[in-house]
């Protein structure tokens, strides 16, 4: 694509209102724009890295047997009425009239409607077990909305249900999730932990949580240095009788190896074994082998859009987002410099562009009336990995220059590298 056609929406300077980084970046890089407190839109380069996100996760998602459907994000509060959580929620859950005075809400989650769709779609134990997920906007009147996208109040997740016959089923339902998350976080490249959880206002018996590590996270991880242990510093405290959470660093794991480190963890998923709780409530019953009975139930839930937040916490510098190349919006860039011989400069950059895009590289050319300085500001903040720069020089010698995101002075390569160079 061409940045002239392109709405790139950079900014030079950090919005006053925004705290941490990845909500400076979202900002300045064009990916964001803020509509009201707590809801954003978002801008083209944001849409093709929030997309990316998408593909991986709906990828492994597939791959684990699960189903997408598409539920409504408006729900009747009758619904929560039957399951008791209409109160259990508050004031975070949006309720409102319509022009019958019936009570609908804005969905913040959709265990209810999946409990509710499921009564006419499953009949018989010999369905079992099914997951079924969507990838959908829900709403939470957040109290106090901050940190951009991280704790807005809409946002875009993926939650997904299992239904499972028998408690043995849902273990291994569980467990199919758990180590699809797991995929869809390695593919992404993030730094993460898998945390023992509190089950909260979902409920259920056990719940897990993955936490991306991050100085702006809410929440105080301890883990291990030598296994796969991680817990909520809290929790643990609890479990110690109070002892302080931070003076848990350098003691001994519990699971006896290695010592604990602390830090901070944005959650950017969580999954839960339900069991029975909506579909005893909410009388999902169906034909088992010998009577009829409320299946288990699983949830599991990422949070699409906190995941670029979350990415962008862990991969920046004092210039500007450095992407995993798995949410780069774009491969490569191709910059025009200095065009003294415009045109000559102009054939080269879209010789080079069509050869990108024949190996199926995502490429941006900038082919904007702008300084090099304003240019290569603009890739760098938006976290381009790769910036190849058409000049003079390579019409003179032929010799390539290319920078990578993270390089301090570009390269000079040869036209016969070129490819196999960005995409090593």
């Amino acid at each position: 694509m061409k940045a002239s056609q392109l709405i790139l929406g950079t900014q030079r300077e950090n919005p006053s209102d925004a705290e941490i980084i990845s909500h400076q970046l979202m900002i300045r890089a064009g990916l964001v724009r803020q509509v009201s407190s707590g809801i954003y839109n978002w801008l083209p380069i944001g849409k093709k890295v929030l997309q990316k996100v998408e593909n991986i996760v709906r990828s492994e998602m597939d791959k684990a047997g699960a189903q997408e459907i598409l539920m409504p994000m408006v729900q009747p509060a009758s619904l929560w009425e039957d399951s008791g959580r209409i109160d259990q929620y508050g004031q975070e859950l949006l309720v409102f009239l319509d022009r019958h005075e019936n009570k609908f809400c804005l969905g913040p989650t959709h265990e209810e409607v999946i409990t509710d769709l499921c009564k006419n779609l499953l009949t018989s134990y010999k369905q079992l077990p099914v997951t079924l997920y969507q990838i959908q906007t829900k709403f939470r009147d957040e109290i106090r909305p901050r940190f951009g996208v991280m704790r807005s109040r809409e946002f875009l997740m993926k939650d997904a249900y299992s239904f499972d016959l028998n408690k043995e089923s849902l273990d291994n339902s569980y467990s199919v999730m758990k180590e699809a998350y797991i995929n869809i976080f390695n593919a992404i490249g993030l730094d993460y932990r898998v945390v023992k959880a509190d089950s909260g206002a979902i409920g259920g018996s056990d719940s897990e949580e993955f936490h991306v590590l991050a100085d702006s996270g809410e929440d105080l991880l301890a883990f291990s240095d030598k296994s796969d242990y991680a817990i909520n510093a809290e929790l643990l405290t609890e479990l110690q009788e109070g002892q302080d959470p931070f003076s848990l660093e350098g003691k001994p794991s519990p699971d006896g190896k290695g010592i604990l480190k602390l830090k901070k963890g944005i959650e950017v998923g969580h999954i839960f074994k339900l069991g029975k709780k909506y579909s005893e409530v909410l009388n999902l019953r169906i034909q088992g082998e010998d009577q009829d009975i409320n299946p288990e139930m699983g949830c599991y839930g990422i949070g699409v859009s906190r995941i670029v937040a979350a990415s962008i916490e862990q991969n920046h510098d004092d210039k500007g987002i450095i992407w995993p190349k798995s949410l780069a919006p774009f491969e490569v860039a191709i910059v025009e410099v200095n065009p003294k011989k415009k045109q000559e400069i102009k054939d080269k950059c879209s010789e080079i562009y069509q050869l990108f895009i024949e190996n199926n590289l995502e490429t941006l050319w900038d082919d904007r009336d702008k300084r090099p300085g304003v240019k290569f500001t603009d890739m760098e903040v938006t976290g381009i990995p790769v910036t190849v720069i058409i000049g003079e020089r390579t019409l003179e010698t032929g010799e390539i220059e290319i920078k990578e995101r993270q390089d301090e002075k570009p390269k000079l390569v040869s036209h016969q590298d070129l490819i196999s160079l960005i995409k090593d």
